[in-house]
């Protein structure tokens, strides 16, 4: 196939469909891992052309949504402080910290920017010598090759006022927390195909073997979805717990050796909280100590005030698909895209969002 349209042809998924629908003859539960391949299901209807004997429940691939509220709030922090300009991508201005947003501090005079690209925020540095500009680096291992990227830029450039507010997350160990823990329902995965353009494929194959669960990296649209699902349940009927590519047209074993160098230079790995998961050992990146000079961690002295997250909000269970956004007493009524009480219904890779957006709310 050669154009967009030709991965959303209706006949195709109906064949697809009707092949799922074959295999199946048990109930499984299956985890799609990306924001983005959850907003597809929903707004393509995926789901509802699947037998009822399959359930998809939406992982924590979203990573505005997994950014601990630590983080938000030491980002709010710095974006208030004079002399500061604090940068990031669009959907992070509207997640809530304990009591308010970067947008809110953006209308109380925070110097708060959206920018496109890390090196944006490299441009605003040098731009402004007098200011210490600050990129909010959140994201998963899609986003680290261009962030590693801006730090070596600055360096290169010799800029002493540009650094990074590291909250970079890994997918693997999640996911092995998502199965290890005791209200795990997941019986197979959909891993994130642009994850894995990154940085390959070996990372799954010892997950499927040692949790028994069959792993298929699967792309965004429609149809990646639907074979995605059908190449899943084949495994499951199978008695199967192997690693799969359904992404082949953009996936490799072996990855991006190009974005995985630069990432290994600059980043290593470290252990991480996570909104809703809490904290998982080796599961995200740090500055290696050769770019402390563009650790905002280590560049500024923080108050470290006591966190305060929405008690009503179940994110938590949402991103690790033990409920879903409609079984939120709050979805809908105290919680909406425009007055959120957590990540998930804000970015526009959540879980939440997708229900309210495409489901007729």
């Amino acid at each position: 196939m050669k154009y967009l349209d030709e991965y959303r042809d209706p006949k195709a998924a109906r064949t697809l469909a009707k092949s799922i629908a074959r295999r199946v003859t048990r109930p499984w539960t299956i985890m799609e891992i990306c924001g983005g391949q959850t907003h597809a299901i929903v707004r393509f209807g995926i789901d509802e052309m699947l037998p009822d004997e399959i359930t998809l429940v939406h992982g924590p691939g979203c990573p505005v949504c997994v950014t601990p509220v630590e983080r938000i709030d030491r980002a709010l922090e710095l974006a208030a402080r004079p002399g500061v300009i604090l940068c990031s991508f669009g959907d992070m201005l509207r997640v809530p910290g304990s009591g308010r947003d970067l947008l809110s501090v953006k209308a109380a005079g925070g110097d708060v920017r959206v920018v496109y690209s890390p090196l944006d925020a490299v441009e605003v540095a040098e731009k402004h010598p007098d200011a210490q500009v600050v990129f909010f680096a959140v994201g998963f291992e899609t986003t680290a090759p261009a962030n590693a990227m801006a730090v070596k830029e600055a360096k290169r450039r010799g800029l002493d006022n540009f650094s990074l507010l590291v909250s970079h997350v890994l997918v693997p160990p999640a996911m092995e927390a998502i199965l290890a823990a005791d209200d795990n329902r997941v019986q197979g995965f959909l891993a994130a195909g642009h994850v894995c353009t990154v940085m390959g494929t070996q990372a799954y194959a010892p997950i499927a073997a040692r949790h028994r669960v069959p792993i298929v990296v699967t792309g965004f649209e429609p149809l990646d979805l639907l074979q995605g699902i059908d190449m899943c349940i084949a495994q499951l009927e199978e008695g199967r717990s192997e690693c799969e590519n359904q992404y082949v047209r953009s996936v490799r074993e072996g990855g991006n050796p190009a974005a995985m160098s630069v990432i290994e230079d600059v980043f290593e790995v470290a252990d991480r909280d996570w909104r809703g998961l809490g904290s998982i050992p080796t599961s995200g990146f740090r500055l290696r100590a050769d770019y402390a000079a563009f650790d905002a961690d280590a560049k500024f002295a923080f108050a470290d005030e006591p966190t305060e997250e929405s008690t009503e909000c179940i994110a938590g269970e949402i991103l690790r698909g033990v409920k879903k956004p409609r079984e939120c007493p709050a979805f809908g009524k105290n919680c909406t895209p425009e007055h959120p009480l957590g990540a998930p219904m804000v970015s526009t890779e959540g879980a939440c969002a997708a229900y309210y957006k495409f489901r007729n709310l």
